[in-house]
């Protein structure tokens, strides 16, 4: 399987290099704290400098290297990305699957609490967690994790609904094979093709939403800082240094156009063998 995506992602240049532009981010997200330099060390005799051998993005108004900074806050920014997309597809492929497969009014309940949920705007539900929580990197992650499912449940539903009427489902169902085993044996493996794309846009999604919650001030809080934190920092300075802007937003749109370009690969691929 892993053979067939790679000989499609050879095919085109811009699948080439999605592929391999999100694989040197991850790895130099992981061999972030090799590198010498420290994301908070300051040295206020190298401020607003323009990026160089010696310090390849420049530096801040601290000083501080922002090669060094925007990785690592390409480090937090994947962080959310892969936890809220872990969090957000177990919870909405739990619900599809349920709602889809018993349907009754287990799936009417399940899809009112899901219209509900889909009907208030994430800004006002942040504002609000954020009175309880603490901003910071696992309150991101849950509240992202948590409250972007419901898309994913809608579409796991429409698969299960599929699914569940063909002749195995039906022929488990009358031996009285157990309802999770049904589930987990039958519905869950001829879903999975679809659960991979739709866990494919969890990512870019979580990684956008994380960015503008961080450049609204109500995500990632110093001193760590991640690609949307390091947006707002940044616009206090774009006449004196315009490049502390462009760099993590040049990041941000490869990122999000690279994932969904392979996502729509996967789609195609997909829709291809099926």
């Amino acid at each position: 399987m892993i053979k067939k995506y790679w000989e499609s992602i050879k095919t085109s240049k811009l699948n080439l290099f999605s592929c391999s532009f999100l694989i040197l981010l991850i790895l130099l997200s992981l061999v972030a704290p090799v590198f010498p330099w420290s994301p908070t060390a300051t040295n206020v005799t190298e401020i607003w400098q323009s990026p160089s051998m010696e310090h390849w993005f420049g530096t801040d108004d601290l000083g501080r290297d922002y090669f060094i900074r925007v990785l690592y806050g390409g480090r937090v920014s994947l962080i959310v990305g892969f936890s809220a997309m872990v969090a957000s597809t177990f919870i909405g492929t739990l619900v599809g699957v349920i709602s889809g497969y018993f349907g009754g009014w287990i799936d009417n309940l399940l899809m009112r609490l899901v219209e509900i949920l889909s009907s208030i705007p994430w800004l006002v539900l942040v504002i609000v967690l954020s009175v309880f929580l603490k901003p910071g990197l696992t309150t991101i992650i849950v509240v992202i994790g948590c409250f972007s499912w419901m898309n994913i449940s809608r579409l796991i539903r429409a698969e299960t609904l599929s699914v569940k009427h063909r002749d195995y489902v039906v022929y488990s169902e009358f031996i009285g094979e157990k309802h999770w085993k049904i589930m987990t044996r039958h519905i869950l493996p001829n879903i999975l093709p679809t659960l991979i794309v739709a866990a494919t846009n969890a990512i870019s999604s979580a990684i956008m939403t994380e960015s503008a919650l961080s450049f609204l001030g109500m995500g990632i809080q110093a001193p760590m800082s991640s690609w949307g934190s390091l947006l707002q920092n940044a616009q206090s300075s774009l006449q004196r240094a315009p490049y502390m802007a462009i760099l993590p937003g040049i990041f941000i749109l490869i990122t999000i156009y690279s994932i969904n370009n392979l996502s729509e690969l996967f789609k195609r691929r997909i829709q291809r063998e099926g």
